[in-house]
């Protein structure tokens, strides 16, 4: 009964997830340079987010944050300054004496609270995944739909984005794709770092239309 919804949920969800962002950037980030289990954590922590933006889109606070600029522009400013100050942080990094040592060395620092942690609050606190959410399930899915089958999509996207998240990182954490990132390690970095905080700013500077 549900089947045209769910589809049209999936196939704009995929679209989304699909593109690069910030989720995309810090997963990659993490992937490169500490390691598989880095980026696999971070990417399971960009796919838990998604159940933070289900929960309040459910509950209707999402309508409220868009409606009201003053919690817009916190949730805004938070994810922009997130997003600066691991940007920055990564355009710090500087060479080193061993590329393919130092990979492995931050592999091994790395824990898995962390890169957790990197995803679920790059994705938690993005203000075009509340709107993003909040117009997926108040144009996309029928307010009729029974709470428990949108509760059940909502379950469908967390764990479609940690999937594929998933295997960004594990594309991105070859040893071959590695080591090669590891002679020019301090340039991704800084590369990246230059990405991020981009993003932060045109998330900064975002607003709600």
């Amino acid at each position: 009964m549900y089947w045209s919804e769910f589809l049209a949920v999936a196939a704009i969800h995929l679209l989304a997830v699909a593109s690069p962002g910030p989720d995309f950037a810090v997963v990659v980030r993490e992937s490169v340079t500490h390691g598989r289990r880095a980026g696999t954590w971070t990417a399971l922590g960009v796919g838990s987010a998604i159940f933070l933006h289900v929960g309040y889109s459910l509950l209707g606070i999402g309508l409220i944050v868009s409606q009201s600029i003053v919690l817009f522009n916190v949730l805004k400013w938070l994810a922009a300054a997130y997003l600066l100050y691991i940007g920055f942080k990564a355009l710090r990094a500087g060479p080193a004496a061993e590329g393919q040592a130092k990979v492995q060395a931050a592999t091994q620092v790395r824990t898995p609270r962390e890169a957790y942690v990197a995803g679920f609050m790059t994705n938690g606190l993005n203000p075009k995944a509340t709107l993003f959410f909040l117009s997926l399930f108040t144009v996309v899915i029928n307010p009729h739909t029974p709470l428990i089958v949108q509760a059940a999509y909502g379950v469908y996207l967390a764990i479609a984005t940690a999937a594929w998240f998933c295997m960004v990182a594990r594309l991105f954490s070859y040893d071959r794709v590695r080591a090669g990132f590891a002679r020019i390690g301090h340039w991704f970095d800084r590369v990246m770092g230059a990405v991020l905080i981009a993003l932060g700013v045109k998330i900064a500077l975002s607003e709600v239309h």
